[in-house]
């Protein structure tokens, strides 16, 4: 996989994923960083031998990356029982390190939140962004650390908007702007908003290319409303098709594994399943999200 990767200029990317089920964990390379998430599972172990198991793993996995143990960052990986915003920060730790995609720099955390700051299995739909920005103006909803914005505004969008409900990643997102460059405060806006109660407010026929990646659940306290991604879908869809001109398109993805797109509620556009043409090479056979390209028809 290392080589493929290297012929990709690949530098960030998935190595395993709970392909043995007698170890249960996910392992990404971020250059020369590894990180290790442990799924949190019934492993009918005692602390004091589950930490050694796992100190075993951690030995494995260094012997046969190369990677040393001091470069090597575990975690436990489980959902948080009250659903609640999947971003909120777990630790007081504060550790960025700068890592490179495609020509572009992020920064990504590896200790303190859920996810790392950038979705590596979106790695080819930013490249399909990129290269369709030119001259457009792109809405990137739910916008998180601000990736898809920042291959937008590679690709020479007009403008970018940004709508997130975290301060934290539309800071983070910002810092990711500037880092590669593009940041110009007069076509690039990081707007603090509930997504279900901005769409509604958006003037009609605005939007050339729409980023829409919302997480499948969300209670937060800062929403007016929580959001159901399988019962909201249809609603958020019709709004933001109304905030764009005709031809315009969403790419819609969602990593809800039951979602069933509604496809007889949305009119006046088309839709197309591009979640095998958006599936990287490390994550073929085991990636459990949709991606959907939907263009509007008509004004």
């Amino acid at each position: 996989m290392s080589k493929l990767a290297r012929r990709q200029e690949v530098s960030c990317y998935r190595i395993y994923d709970h392909d043995l089920p007698e170890f249960p964990l996910c392992i990404e390379m971020y250059e020369d960083w590894l990180y290790v998430a442990e799924y949190r599972r019934n492993h009918h172990m005692e602390e004091s031998e589950h930490d050694e198991w796992l100190d075993g793993c951690k030995t494995i996995v260094e012997e046969i990356t190369g990677i040393p143990a001091s470069r090597i960052v575990l975690r436990t990986r489980q959902r948080k029982s009250n659903r609640q915003d999947q971003y909120q920060k777990l630790y007081d730790e504060k550790e960025y390190i700068l890592v490179r995609e495609q020509g572009l720099k992020f920064k990504i955390n590896l200790t303190d939140y859920l996810d790392t700051g950038l979705f590596l299995d979106h790695r080819m739909t930013r490249s399909m962004v990129r290269a369709h920005a030119e001259g457009k103006k792109l809405l990137n909803l739910f916008c998180y650390t601000g990736s898809f914005s920042v291959y937008a505004a590679s690709g020479g969008a007009a403008e970018v908007v940004s709508v997130d409900l975290s301060k934290t990643y539309l800071k983070w997102a910002t810092e990711n702007m500037e880092l590669n460059g593009f940041y110009d405060p007069a076509k690039h806006f990081y707007l603090h908003e509930d997504v279900k109660q901005y769409l509604p407010g958006l003037p009609a026929g605005y939007f050339d290319l729409v980023i829409m990646d919302p997480p499948t659940f969300s209670n937060s306290k800062r929403m007016e409303d929580f959001l159901d991604i399988q019962q909201d879908h249809p609603v958020l869809i019709r709004q933001t098709l109304a905030a764009m001109k005709p031809g315009g398109v969403i790419y819609f993805s969602t990593n809800f594994s039951r979602f069933q797109l509604q496809i007889e509620s949305l009119t006046d556009c088309t839709v197309k399943d591009i979640t095998r043409a958006t599936t990287p090479f490390d994550f073929q056979g085991k990636l459990s999200r949709f991606c959907f390209l939907i263009t509007k028809t008509k004004a």
